[in-house]
Order: structure tokens, then sequence, then C-alpha cells
């Protein structure tokens, strides 16, 4: 089943999918449960808080360039949901934002993202690999915690800060950073297995401090 919001509107808010319950919780309605793939109009920039939240057949979404915020758990539980684009005009992807995932394979982080929050991808179980650009500055705690088929990271030099169990449970996790840089701190202090790269001759060496 696909869903396509109409063209016209800015924001796609969490009541346009979801009912209260009883215990005051948001609810997908159930033709939204049904619903496999979304397309959003160049028309909305924000896509609010807990949005498509355990939309759990949802397998692919196109977000148009338009869209520069998306808001915390926006996809949070979307268990089917398999591959995602983010545009670049977003530059945080924010608390629990994919968090739970768990059938996400792959994710472009676009270079206009400077921050990724915490729990943003916690539980994407499936996540194999994850390249951030050079233009992320922080990324936060737990973000990438419990993904348990992440087996590479790639940490650009541009990170200054990393809060705590990142990576926590991403037990075949080897990360991949330049000496002289924040990202080799907190690899070392956080006895993770890493791997520098030698930028004089392109070649690498691996590490691996055991836990």
């Amino acid at each position: 089943m696909k869903l396509k919001f109409n063209e016209g509107i800015t924001t796609i808010t969490v009541e346009d999918l979801h009912y209260i319950s009883n215990d005051g919780e948001y609810l997908p309605v159930d033709d939204v449960e049904n619903v496999t793939e979304v397309i959003i109009p160049d028309s909305v920039t924000e896509i609010e808080n807990s949005a498509f939240a355990r939309c759990k057949s949802l397998k692919s979404i196109t977000i148009p360039d338009s869209v520069t915020e998306i808001g915390n758990c926006a996809f949070y539980g979307c268990n089917s949901l398999e591959s995602v684009n983010i545009p670049n005009s977003v530059t945080e992807i924010e608390f629990d934002t994919f968090g739970g995932c768990k059938s996400l394979e792959s994710v472009i982080i676009p270079d206009s993202v400077t921050k990724i929050g915490d729990y943003a991808f916690a539980g994407c179980k499936s996540l194999e690999s994850i390249i951030i650009p050079d233009s992320v500055i922080e990324i936060g705690g737990w973000a990438f915690a419990k993904c348990e088929s992440l087996e590479s990271v790639i940490l650009p030099d541009s990170v200054t800060k990393i809060g705590e169990r990142a990576f926590e449970g991403c037990e075949n996790l080897i990360i991949k950073c330049n000496k002289g840089f924040y990202a080799e701190k907190y690899v070392k202090e956080n006895r993770l297995k890493f791997e520098i790269n030698n930028k004089k001759d392109g070649n690498s060496k691996r590490y691996i401090l055991e836990m």
C-alpha cells in the first residue's frame, strides 16, 4: 500500500497518522500499519516528532530536499524500513530518529549533517556499515548502540565529541579513523577495535585492543 501526501502541506505531524490510545500512547491507525511506501511532496519542510513511529510495514520512503528537519523518533520502530536517503537540507539527525528500525540495511548521511543525536540509530540490527561525512562534529550517546551487524564505521577528523556508549553492543565493529585526531583518542580510551589509516602511503594498520 502506498501513501502519498497532498501537495501544499508543509509539515507532517504525529496526528496525521496516529491516534491516542486509552493509555495516552500514540499508535498508528489501522490503514497506516499496512503502508509499505510513502511519498512526501516538495512542499514539506518538517517531519515532526514520532510522525511515522511504529509504521511497522513501511519499507521505503522518499524524503525531498525541501525537508530541513526530521524530528525525534520520527521513524522509531519502523521494523520493515530497509533504506533511507537523508536529504542534503537536513543538518541534524535527532534523538532516536531511526531507533529500532531492525531491517535498516543502508543509510546515506549527507555532508550537511553536523550532529547525530542520542540513540539516532540504536537497535538497527541489520545495519552493516556507515560512512559519517566530514561535516559531522558530534555523535550522541548510544547513537549506534546494539547495531549487532555493524562491521565498519569511518569516523572523520571533524568529529570532536562522541557521547557515552555510542557503539555499545556492536561486537563485530571495527572503527576506521586517522591518526592524531579525536576519533583515535576516543577508540583507545573506550577500548574499541579500530583501524588507523596511514595518510602518507594510503595503507592501513589494524589495532585491536582486548576488552
